[in-house]
Formats: structure tokens, sequence, C-alpha cells
């Protein structure tokens, strides 16, 4: 409870920010799916054959998985917001549809007949009639599409959305239950709140319903062209993965950029989900720059193998090769290398004086370790390094990658994997063991950019190469634990370490 209240002190803005951000989705998304679905529900209420064929389209629709349909969509329509809505009201329009046309199938024929004897219009039935009986029924769907829209719009974080799932996703990486329950509570409050208010307007005459709706629509269509006409200049987007990390050096990139270049306009996109999508963004254009690790770029990106351990070396094949396959442009690293790294308790490293992976030998038949399942299964982690150590633990479990700092804080295990620049390794009073034998593959961070942003901006690798051989393992330990634990703003960390090493002009 203390780190929940602490959380909604120091990011009370940024949270009113993500649900702004998840309200605005999920209305447009439903609005949207509402104006699809209900109407073609209507007119196809009287060709069966047609109607069926629609269902079962939307229905393989829905089966769609979420993320493989909006890294479909990046290359056509980019990232942000405008994927995220399509992606929505393709999973919304089947409960709608199916609920209107469901309402419209039912109606008892002799009310027809007697609304045709009576001489009503074709629209007086549909609209005196028809509707009003089926109201319940389409009221119903678009509580369930609310529902799920609201649910499944917690993805929409990993494309650079925004919104709830941004506070779900990094407590689910952090392990920090603050975070998950914040995003979590605050998605199903909004889906309570949303599905009462769709309840209420079921009970509405059906011409009260038709001014809302037509009134939202208005204040929807003059929010999007306000952004329109307000849009900024032509900017340097930058973005991020998931994590404080990312976040703290995609902040850097823009301080250094802007003290260059006082008017330029410098967008960031923080908390992408994957690789894939930020590369797949790069490619198209949708961003200019992200920061990219050695070791993803030859094991993800241009797909080499056997690449050695010389950071030097895979640093240049790298940068050829992404030049070659995608004309992109990698700049000069850091220091620091966020690999892999063996993970001892203090009072186990103190005990037996490990200072290094060679020093487990001695002790290895005391040692209980938890890896992560990835780390316990690929080649590169816990097999490689038991063969080339020559090594054999007393006890080996697998778990998942969220729950293993807590193990080892706990006392239940005294080993386990993790990365150089973990800020649980801080937190939890840890000691990373040395790869005296280099095992490991580097994984130095380094900016990723277009070819033609650098065209564009001649100033900007000038700008972004200040950071060629800065911050140590240590420093960026230390930036994740204010950010990641202190709860601190990343951006705040970031110009705090720029301004410290004389990067920037205070």
């Amino acid at each position: 409870m203390t780190d929940l209240l602490r959380v909604l002190r120091t990011q009370h803005q940024d949270i009113l920010s993500a649900l702004g951000q998840h309200l605005s989705i999920s209305l447009i998304s439903l609005l949207i799916a509402a104006v699809i679905a209900i109407p073609l529900a209507i007119y196809l209420r009287r060709y069966r054959r047609v109607a069926g064929v629609v269902l079962q389209i939307t229905g393989v629709m829905q089966t769609i998985p979420s993320l493989a349909l909006l890294g479909f969509l990046i290359p056509f329509v980019g990232i942000g917001t405008l994927p995220a809505i399509i992606a929505l009201v393709v999973y919304a329009v089947m409960p709608i549809f199916q609920n209107t046309y469901t309402g419209f199938t039912t109606i008892d024929p002799s009310l027809e007949e007697a609304a045709s004897a009576f001489g009503l219009s074709r629209f007086h039935r549909l609209t005196r009639i028809e509707l009003p009986l089926a109201m319940p029924l389409i009221v119903s769907g678009l509580r369930i599409a609310m529902v799920m829209i609201i649910g499944t719009a917690t993805l929409a974080a990993l494309i650079g959305a925004g919104g709830l799932g941004t506070y779900i996703l990094l407590g689910i990486q952090n392990n920090d239950n603050s975070l998950l329950l914040i995003g979590a509570i605050l998605s199903a409050v909004l889906a309570l709140i949303f599905s009462a208010l769709i309840q209420w307007l079921g009970k509405l005459s059906f011409r009260k319903i038709i001014y809302i709706f037509a009134a939202i629509l208005v204040l929807f269509a003059g929010w999007g062209a306000y952004a329109v006409i307000s849009r900024p200049a032509p900017t340097i987007t930058i973005a991020g993965k998931l994590g404080s990390e990312p976040e703290i050096l995609i902040n850097m990139y823009k301080d250094l950029i802007q003290q260059d270049h006082p008017r330029q306009k410098v967008v960031l996109k923080r908390n992408f989900g994957t690789t894939t999508f930020l590369y797949k963004a790069l490619k198209a254009g949708q961003i200019d720059i992200y920061p990219e690790f050695t070791g993803t770029v030859m094991e993800s990106l241009v797909k080499v193998k056997n690449y050695g351990h010389d950071p030097q070396k895979i640093y240049r094949q790298g940068k050829t090769l992404l030049k070659q396959q995608d004309n992109l442009d990698y700049l000069s690293p850091m220091h620091y290398q966020n690999g892999y790294a063996l993970v001892v308790s203090k009072a186990f490293a103190k005990k037996y004086h490990l200072k290094t992976i060679d020093d487990l030998k001695a002790v290895q038949n005391k040692v209980k370790a938890g890896f992560d399942l990835d780390f316990y299964q690929q080649k590169d982690g816990y097999p490689g390094v038991r063969k080339a150590y020559n090594l054999k633990f007393g006890k080996v479990s697998s778990m998942q990658s969220s729950l293993r700092y807590k193990a080892i804080a706990s006392g239940e295990v005294n080993l386990v994997d993790g990365y150089t620049t973990d800020p649980q390794i801080q937190k939890y009073h840890l000691v990373a063991l040395k790869d005296n034998r280099k095992f490991f593959p580097p994984y130095q961070g380094a900016p990723l950019v277009r070819n033609k942003t650098l065209k564009q901006h001649p100033g900007l690798k000038r700008s972004l190469n200040k950071l060629k051989g800065k911050i140590t393992d240590k420093d960026m330990q230390k930036m994740n634990y204010q950010v990641t634990f202190q709860h601190q703003k990343a951006a705040t960390v970031a110009r705090n370490y720029l301004i410290k090493h004389g990067l920037l002009v205070k």
C-alpha cells in the first residue's frame, strides 16, 4: 500500500494522462464499430444468407491474435493511436453486429404485419417498432464490445498509443504490484462505469439516443480537426522499448538534440513492447531513432550466428549489415553493456569469496539456482555457461523472470540470472559475478537511426555521438533504480546525468 500511494503521489499526472488516452481510444473504437455494425445488421436483417457470411467473417476476425494484428498494421498505418483503434474496431464489430442482427430477426412477425396494416412506412416501422424492441439486445452488444475494447486496449501501449496498459506491462516486467494494480484497477473501473452508462442509455427513447450519439460524434470530429490544425512542425520521433532504461536513453537523446538544435521538435514514444514492432516502425519511417543493443542486432535483426565475443568487432559487423540490409545507421555505442549476468546474494558471495563465475566451481554443490525459462534453455544461457565453465549446480529451478529476484531476496535460491544493469541488484543488495571467460555476448547500446533522418538533420549524428563511450554499468543500474523503485521521472534522471557529466548545460 505504501508503494501504491507513493506511485499515485509521484506519477498522478502521468496516470491521468494514461487514463485519458485509454478512454479516448476506447470511446472512438466503440463509436466506429457501432457506426459500422448497427447499420449493417439492420440492412442485412432481410438477407439472412449474407448476414450469416458476415457473422462468420467477423467471428474469424476475432480469432486473430491482437499482437499479430498490431504487428501487421504497423507497415501500413504506422504506430500510435490509429493501428490501435483499427485493431479494437475489428474485435468490437462482431458482438455489436451479432446482437443487433439477433434483436431484429427475433421480433414477432405479427407485429410487423400489424404495422404494415396500419400503413406505417419502412422508416417508421424501423424507428417506432423494430428499434425499440431490438434495443435491449443492441445495448447488450455494445456493453460486451466496450468491456472487450477496454481490456484489449491495454495492448495499445505496445505500439506507442499509451493508455493504462503501460502500467500493467511495466508492473509485470518489474514485478511491481503497485503499477500492476493501478493499470488493472483503473481498467476495471472504466469498464464498470461505461457498462453502467450504456445500460442507462438503453432506457432512453430512440430520439434521445440519436441526439446523444450525434453530439458525441460532433465532439470527436471537432477534437480531431483541432488536432490536425494544431499539429506541430516536422519532428524527430524517438522511441524506446518497455522499461526504465530505454526511457532514460530516449530522454537523453532528446536533451542532446535540443541543446544543439533548440528549435527542433522532438517527440518521444516510450514503452514499446517488442523489438519487432520498433524495427518495423523504424523501417517504415514511423519513427526516426531508437536505442538498440549489439547482441539483439546480431541475434534478431541481421540474424548472424557464431559472431564471437569481441564488442568492437560485433558492433562494426552489426553496423555494416544493418546498412546493407535496410539502409539504417548504427551510431557509436555507449560504454555499458546490458548483457546477461549470474547474480548471487551478498551473503553467499561474502561467505565463499565469490567474485567471478569461475569461483562458483568450488561451491557448485551448494548452489540453489533459479533461472528465467529462456535462460534455462537457450544455448547462450545456462546450458552454455555450464559447458564453458564446467559447472554443475546442486539444484536448478526454472521460473518466471519477474519472480526470480524475489526468490533470491527471500532466500529460496542463492543464484539467479539477470542483466548487468538491473535495478534489483541494487535494491536487494546482490552481486553480479564477473564473466571472466567472456562467455556472454556483448550487449552495447547505441542509437539506431534512419539514414534519411540523418540526411535531413545534418547535426543529429554529432549530438547523439556525445554519448559514445559514456555511462558505466553502475551508472545505468543506479539510474534504473531511481526510476523503477524511487519512482523518479525518467526525464529528470536522464537530465541530471547529462548535467553531472558535462554533456548538457544546466
